[in-house]
């Protein structure tokens, strides 16, 4: 079973969602996450280590600004599909009780299909940065919109991505929706579900997962 529950609370939704892997916790499973390896992820799930929150960062606290903006921005730009959103949403399935999802915001078109909104607002402070932008979405955020994919058993994902760059004092910006089918990446999904079973199981026996090293 498929249920959504709303806390009222920040405080409230980080302790429900603490014993589960989460749609942003995806990429450090495997080894993917450029901020953070498999081994810390664990080790925070198993509190040996405190996990950083970065609210008072200045390019966090402007996505969080932007976000139910740019999801009012999405219903105008796509006037065919019925958009949702809970604060303090956190979703779990029954066939995954490894997983939470928390959204920002879930879709349906005009056949009934269920989708994922995910938003993200980027900096682009560099040629690298754009071009992990370029026709694709990078990785950490692929894996994660695979995760709300399994959890909700959705039929899609949009992401809709603000990029921000700076020249002479001017500011630039760019909005892209990259499109992902399920039919297309079921079988990441598959490879993303039992790489975070065996983590889960990791954490539950409290045994130290081998480390990932991302590849060069």
């Amino acid at each position: 079973m498929i249920q959504m529950r709303t806390y009222e609370t920040r405080e409230e939704w980080l302790k429900a969602r603490k014993s589960y892997i989460g749609g942003s916790d995806a990429a450090a499973v495997l080894g993917m996450n450029p901020w953070m390896s498999n081994t810390e992820l664990w080790e925070i799930k198993t509190g040996r280590r405190k996990k950083t929150f970065l609210d008072d960062n200045e390019f966090v606290k402007y996505g969080h600004a932007a976000e139910p903006l740019l999801r009012e921005l999405f219903k105008l730009d796509y006037p065919e599909m019925e958009v949702f959103y809970e604060p303090g949403n956190m979703w779990t399935n029954d066939r995954f009780p490894f997983a939470h999802a928390s959204l920002d915001g879930w879709l349906k078109d005009e056949f009934g299909r269920l989708g994922i909104l995910e938003i993200k607002t980027t900096n682009l402070m560099s040629k690298s940065m754009s071009d992990k932008w370029k026709d694709q979405i990078p990785d950490n955020y692929y894996l994660q919109c695979l995760h709300y994919m399994m959890v909700l058993e959705a039929d899609f994902a949009i992401v809709k991505a603000q990029l921000k760059s700076e020249r002479d004092g001017d500011v630039y910006l760019q909005t892209k929706h990259y499109w992902i089918e399920r039919r297309d990446v079921e079988e990441d999904i598959e490879t993303l579900k039992t790489a975070e079973e065996e983590f889960y199981q990791c954490i539950l026996k409290d045994k130290e997962p081998a480390l990932i090293l991302p590849e060069i």
